[in-house]
């Protein structure tokens, strides 16, 4: 056979491997696993998120009593040839087990339904467990194996930390096969996270009928659950915030640096990666540091501008802590630490907005919706004095108006937490519609973004762009709380903050 022939016979799928030179004598085989010290398996304590997670996983099958809910974590994600993206694990898997961090690819929640006594499911967590060190696993296998991603937890060890019962995925098909299909029990599983999963559980309930609708009202519902957050993720956003607000602080102090480099929005984007890094598991959402003109594109992230002396510098960043509680804090900073009298007039215009919406959150009754109502109030009759309405700030307010939403297209507020836009999959009427209750964490950040080629503006407001971002918690007693408070927002106070930490 020709060299050529023998290569071209070898699958695209196999050839990724051919730059390897792994051992595979038996005598390496014997030697690798032995000589090892016994491995002292000691138990961890029950994660302090676990009871919070059980409670949830009874509110969620509270609502589909006598069916089986599959919630896959996810798997690896490809980033290039045969590199992987960091895992993270779903936020609806990461909510009602209590995991975070890089736990656990691959794994599924299982809600099995049990007839009789007071709970309506058994949650059991399958997942791969680590090898033995005399498995070829150990040493071959790079996605698992020990001494590629390092030691990896046993079932004993998860269950302890989780308080969830576990079994090995190798079960799984099994499982959830057992009494489904037409006229037995009805699957549901979370669309859209795992294909082999989601096979699986095709698979098990041939027969079902509306299988698609069936899905994804149990991804709206677990959604929905996250709309109010208990006690435990109103203290982990707290320290999600508090990580962020050092974050600000540290670009603060990075300024002078982020001037003196050709890619200045890259040394911001990386001090605040780094203090993400070192506080939490990563940042929440790719940062936006945004200097001059780039503050006028929403979504800035390539960050690979140039920071300029009397520009603003606008950072949209969060830290996400290792339970995946995520912050989403804006502030627009004057590069030299003081505001031009025409960057002050754009920003004092967006605190209004922001301070309304925040006082309208406050009012007994309110919806969500009325938070970006009363920021567009102010903003329109800004624009309307600034003379750069076509009509009067009453007409743009009307529905056959909006003109003022040239200059802000955006909404003003989203609910946070375990996602940075979280609860996406809510319907309207929680959400939108909703009145705010107690444990709703949401942002308010109104902007004003003003181009350098928009023409309809004055001169000195071209390549202005301001959005001011905070992170709000309704109390139990329906008032409201600026969680992101300790990071300056009247103008004036972000000079004097600014100027105490370029002394230190």
């Amino acid at each position: 056979m020709k060299d050529t022939d023998r290569s071209e016979s070898q699958p695209l799928s196999e050839r990724g491997s051919n730059r390897s030179q792994r051992p595979t004598s038996a005598a390496f085989r014997r030697f690798i696993a032995s000589g090892w010290a016994e491995r002292e398996e000691v138990l961890p304590e029950e994660s302090p998120a676990a009871p919070y997670a059980a409670a949830r996983r009874a509110r969620v099958g509270a609502q589909f009593p006598g069916e089986r809910l599959v919630v896959p974590a996810g798997t690896l994600v490809t980033r290039s040839n045969d590199t992987d993206y960091r895992f993270r694990p779903h936020s609806a898997f990461a909510h009602l087990t209590g995991l975070g961090t890089d736990q656990e690819p691959d794994a599924v929640l299982v809600l099995h339904p049990v007839e009789g006594g007071e709970q309506t499911h058994e949650a059991v967590l399958y997942f791969r467990p680590r090898a033995g060190k005399d498995s070829e696993e150990f040493y071959a296998d790079s996605r698992y194996g020990e001494l590629w991603v390092g030691e990896r937890p046993s079932l004993e060890e998860v269950a302890a930390l989780t308080g969830i019962r576990t079994a090995h995925i190798d079960s799984l098909a099994d499982e959830l096969a057992k009494d489904a299909g037409a006229g037995g029990v009805q699957v549901r599983v979370v669309p859209g996270v795992d294909a082999s999963v989601e096979a699986q559980v095709n698979s098990a309930r041939r027969g079902q009928s509306e299988t698609a609708a069936a899905d994804t009202k149990l991804a709206e519902a677990l959604s929905e659950l996250r709309l109010r957050k208990d006690d435990y993720e109103v203290a982990e956003m707290r320290k999600a915030i508090a990580a962020t607000i050092k974050g600000f602080e540290d670009i603060v102090r990075a300024l002078p640096r982020a001037v003196e480099h050709p890619r200045g929005e890259r040394v911001i984007e990386g001090v605040f990666g780094a203090r993400a890094r070192e506080e939490g598991n990563a940042t929440g959402y790719d940062t936006i540091a945004a200097s001059g003109n780039h503050a006028n594109t929403l979504h800035w992230i390539r960050n690979d501008g140039p920071v300029r002396p009397g520009d603003l510098v606008l950072v949209d960043a969060g830290v996400e802590v290792d339970s995946l509680y995520t912050a989403d804090v804006t502030r627009t900073l004057p590069v030299d630490g003081v505001f031009t009298p025409a960057q002050r007039k754009v920003y004092d215009a967006v605190l209004e907005a922001a301070d309304a919406a925040f006082a309208r959150a406050s009012q007994p009754g309110v919806r969500f919706r009325d938070l970006h109502a009363a920021a567009m109030e102010v903003l329109a009759h800004r624009l309307a004095e600034w003379g750069l309405l076509p009509a009067s700030a009453e007409e743009s307010l009307s529905e056959e108006g909006q003109y003022h939403r040239r200059w802000m297209v955006h909404g003003t507020s989203h609910h946070l937490g375990i996602d940075v836009h979280d609860c996406a999959q809510a319907r309207r009427e929680m959400y939108l519609d909703a009145e705010l209750q107690p444990g709703m964490i949401f942002t308010i950040e109104p902007g004003l973004y003003f181009r350098a080629d928009d023409l309809t503006v004055p001169e000195e407001l071209r390549g202005i762009g301001v959005r001011i971002e905070d992170d709000i918690l309704v109390r139990e007693d329906g008032s409201v709380e600026n969680l992101s408070a300790a990071l300056p927002r009247r103008a004036e106070d972000v000079e004097a903050w600014m100027a105490s930490l370029r002394q230190v």
